[in-house]
């Protein structure tokens, strides 16, 4: 009787193993890769900018950030530091050259505090920035200095308050010191800020900064307007 042949077995697709494993590396890639991409809100509300809404980075450029949008990102962060950079916030805002001819940098230097405050960062204006005496019309050195603060809220998605002041020698305080707030805010609005943004106060003379009335200069201090920027960023962002 002839001996049954063996069945010989196909060879093994050893080929699949090394695909099987070159798979798994592939998809532990793109799940790595996933995770590396998930940013945090207020990173991404940061570097996120829209040239073509703001208008503000030059199409040409290299992507790079000027100095004044890293001034923004760092009052954005860390806003307790402003006190240590007040020169420096005040020259990249007001540089010289935009200086207008009756105010020059020593005169600005008197006239603008820059303040942080538990809810973000103010810029403090006294009114001989702004306004003619006893006007509640911005004065077109004060129109040109507003001006310089367009990119820097156009920048920063915060909300704002402008709080207007004035002192007891002056006539109506409370409502002088509304039409002055109202003045730099309709200013802002007409600028291109969005008026959701904006929130006003008037205070006339009830929080002077200095209480002396003997010198004209301490006066001058208590007759300002202060545009708050709330750069703390509440739960959940803003609306």
């Amino acid at each position: 009787m002839a001996k049954k042949k063996k069945k010989t077995c196909p060879p093994l697709a050893l080929w699949l193993v090394t695909f099987s494993d070159l798979t798994t590396l592939l998809l532990t890639f793109f799940v790595l890769l996933l995770s590396m991409s998930s940013m945090d809100n207020s990173l991404i509300t940061t570097v996120t900018l829209t040239t073509g809404d703001l208008g503000l980075l030059d199409k040409r450029g290299s992507g790079r950030a000027s100095a004044k949008e890293r001034l923004v990102a760092e009052l954005m962060d860390k806003p307790w530091e402003v006190l240590d950079k007040k020169d420096r916030i005040k020259d990249l805002l007001f540089p010289d050259e935009i200086l207008p001819p009756d105010i020059d940098r020593q005169e600005l230097d008197r006239n603008l505090d820059i303040l942080a405050k538990p809810d973000g960062v103010a810029l403090v204006f006294t009114d001989n920035l702004l306004f003619d005496p006893g006007s509640g019309e911005l004065s077109i050195a004060g129109r040109a200095l507003i001006d310089q603060l367009v990119p820097l809220l156009s920048l920063n998605p915060a909300p704002v308050n402008i709080a207007g002041y004035t002192d007891s020698t002056e006539d109506a305080p409370y409502a002088l010191s509304g039409d002055r707030a109202l003045a730099v805010l309709a200013y802002l609005v007409q600028a291109g800020i969005p008026d959701r943004r904006f929130s006003l106060s008037a205070y006339g003379a009830a929080f002077p900064v200095i209480d002396r009335y003997g010198n004209p200069l301490d006066t001058a201090m208590n007759r300002r307007v202060e545009i708050l920027l709330k750069t703390a960023r509440p739960v959940g962002g803003y609306i």
